[in-house]
This record gives structure tokens, sequence and C-alpha cells, in this order.
């Protein structure tokens, strides 16, 4: 298994501190599937918009449709994100 380093959200800096806020919406942690980027925060920023826009923004298929199509490549992929 890889170890990566991370930034957990005690020790973030103001401009990884400012990303890790937009993602949790100030409440929880961050998952390690994004934490993985916290050492390059305009990464992790650019990371997190890529995902709304392609889960959340507009399109021809329905949410649920893109949902399936995360889970069945993690599965293919043996991940458990």
């Amino acid at each position: 298994m890889a170890k990566i380093r991370t930034v957990s959200e005690n020790s973030a800096d103001e401009m990884l501190a400012l990303v890790y806020d937009r993602i949790t919406g100030g409440a929880g942690s961050v998952g390690n599937i994004l934490k993985v980027q916290s050492l390059l925060p305009p990464s992790l920023a650019t990371h997190y918009d890529f995902y709304r826009t392609i889960m959340f923004g507009r399109s021809p298929l329905r949410r649920v449709d893109r949902e399936m199509i995360a889970v069945v490549v993690s599965q293919i992929n043996q991940c458990h994100y």
C-alpha cells in the first residue's frame, strides 16, 4: 500500500484551510481521496471543482446514473472509494 503524505485539517495553512472549508462547508473532515492533493492546494481546488461539475453540473445523465458509473469504475479499479 502506498503512503502519501497529506496535511490534516488542523495543520492546514490559510490557503489550504480555505479549500478544506469550501469542501466541507465548515463541518466535518476532508476525505483522504481529496487530501492526497493537500500539498498543492490549487490542484485540490481544481480537482474539487471538476468533481462538482461532473457530479452536479448540467448533463444529459441523471445524477443517479453518474453515481452508478462512479461505483462501477471504482469496482473495476478495486478502489473502495
